[in-house]
């Protein structure tokens, strides 16, 4: 039996610099250096700060993972960088680091979608999972379903015509005051909430329409925080409950739209919350369906799924040239009809 080939990844899309070593399922070594710390103070991340953080962490961070490993750049059989959506310096800093390794050591470049990455990295620790399977994509920048048909081939249901979860959350961190990264911030505060404390809106919830609304929902929380500024706890745990039923309720508009998928899948960033993780396993339950998530740190922005995406970019015979663009836009559903509002979250 032919082993499989080992890929290096390299993940800069955001504010993570990550590289990893992945050989089939096993993730070989694994570095990911976080840059809270440079964007806290600004509540958000900052473009130029990123891209030079990038600068800084890729070049000892491949030789950390190379060496962990204990071999050299000539033993690796492909280099898999990200090439986008993303911001695009931090994309341009990975994507041009995986090219000058690859023309040196002479190996093959797969540049990944960092959405294909996320998309696809259920498969890296499911070996049982298989085509097609609905994908719920939430992250700071995306919110997506996707039927997941096959390695490069998705159909979009449904995106956000606004802002993104993730973003959502983000902004009502923010808004009061709760720290960054939002994500987890907000999760944290709503622990100690009563979910049902505030009535606050789940648009397009119900509606005939697929996609996904958030704006609305965090302006509602931003004038509920102004009128109750004690109340940080009720108010978090109020808005995780509204994402939470607009969440479901989009995501079982979508299986009744495709009836024929093997699982419901959830990956990104923000797919590491608890609340969001139970209410899908109780929805995937409802439906006979088995229930895939990532473990938290597989959900993250990571190297291991890109370096994943891939080696089953190279299983399915895809490769790319050094003129591969980095790209701050990269739809994984080029031919999906537009969405009413979406712009370039589609």
């Amino acid at each position: 039996m032919t082993e499989a080939p080992l890929i290096l990844g390299i993940e800069s899309s955001c504010d993570e610099t990550a590289v990893a070593l992945v050989r089939g399922h096993d993730i070989v070594a694994q570095r990911v250096a976080s840059q809270d710390d440079a964007h806290r103070i600004y509540g958000g991340v900052v473009p130029e700060i990123a891209a030079r953080a990038h600068v800084e962490a890729l070049e000892p961070m491949i030789a950390a993972v190379l060496a962990e490993a204990g071999i050299g750049l000539d033993d690796v059989d492909a280099i898999a960088a990200t090439a986008g959506p993303g911001l695009i310096g931090g994309v341009m800093v990975g994507l041009v680091t995986g090219k000058a390794l690859a023309l040196a050591a002479g190996k093959p470049l797969v540049a990944v979608n960092h959405l294909e990455g996320h998309a696809l990295s259920p498969r890296l620790v499911d070996a049982n999972l298989q085509f097609p399977y609905l994908l719920l994509l939430v992250s700071g920048g995306h919110c997506q379903l996707l039927k997941v048909e096959g390695v490069g081939r998705y159909r979009r249901l449904a995106t956000t015509i606004d802002d993104a979860v993730g973003e959502a959350f983000d902004k009502v961190a923010k808004i009061m005051g709760l720290g960054f990264p939002g994500g987890p911030a907000v999760e944290r505060t709503a622990r100690g909430g009563d979910p049902k404390a505030f009535k606050l809106p789940r648009p397009l919830a119900g509606t005939g329409e697929p996609h996904f609304s958030f704006a609305g929902l965090k302006t509602a929380v931003l004038r509920t925080f102004q009128a109750n500024p004690d109340r940080k706890a009720d108010i978090a745990a109020s808005f995780q409950a509204a994402v939470v039923d607009c969440l479901i309720d989009r995501t079982r508009r979508a299986l009744d739209a495709a009836p024929d998928v093997t699982a419901l899948v959830v990956a990104g960033g923000v797919a590491a919350n608890g609340a969001i993780r139970a209410a899908l396993t109780e929805l995937a339950g409802s439906r006979g369906l088995p229930f895939v998530a990532p473990p938290g740190w597989l959900c993250t922005d990571n190297a291991a799924m890109i370096a994943w995406a891939g080696a089953e970019r190279m299983a399915a015979g895809d490769t790319d040239g050094l003129d591969a663009p980095a790209r701050p836009r990269w739809p994984l559903d080029p031919d999906a009809p537009p969405a009413r509002g979406a712009g370039v979250k589609a």
